[in-house]
């Protein structure tokens, strides 16, 4: 580690502590050369999750993203910010068990959990995220899709 008082790479590791959650070490160090004492931190380096887009292309997994287009679903529903939150966290967390070792996800798999976690906090902000996840070309199917949900809260009220 060079010193960033003198420039000097000889130093010792004077203390180490690890955080609370034990994923980053800290360590007070004191260089050799001048006696100077600087803090470094060491934390696991992991592979960022990557989506698989429809035509193939990969980019990396984006909250802000995920959040813009749940936002938008909820524009104007009466939904507080903070199940919003914890609806992408527990998207964020499902997305990294589903994509495993391989790091990938595909963006069909990622709107389809969109669309069950909004279908369980809002049945408007569902269509809407499904109209354009979906890519609906016709009025058609947009009624297509109100039917279905129609029936399928049916189905869950005779249960």
């Amino acid at each position: 580690m060079r010193c960033p008082h003198c420039g000097g790479i000889e130093d010792k590791v004077i203390e180490s502590r690890q955080n609370t959650s034990g994923t980053i070490i800290r360590r007070r160090r004191e260089c050799i050369e001048c006696g100077y004492r600087f803090t470094s931190y060491e934390h696991i380096e992991e592979k960022k999750l990557k989506v698989i887009k429809r035509d193939g292309r990969r980019e990396p997994f984006d909250l802000n993203k995920l959040e813009a287009g749940i936002q938008k679903s909820l524009e104007k529903r009466p939904v507080s910010q903070e199940v919003v939150e914890e609806i992408i966290r527990s998207i964020e967390d499902e997305a990294m068990l589903k994509a495993k070792s391989s790091h990938e996800l595909s963006t069909s798999e990622l709107g389809e959990m969109v669309l069950q976690k909004l279908y369980e906090v809002d049945r408007v902000a569902y269509v809407r995220f499904a109209s354009v996840y979906r890519m609906f070309a016709n009025v058609g199917e947009f009624i297509q899709a109100i039917e279905d949900l129609a029936h399928k809260d049916s189905g869950e009220t005779a249960k």
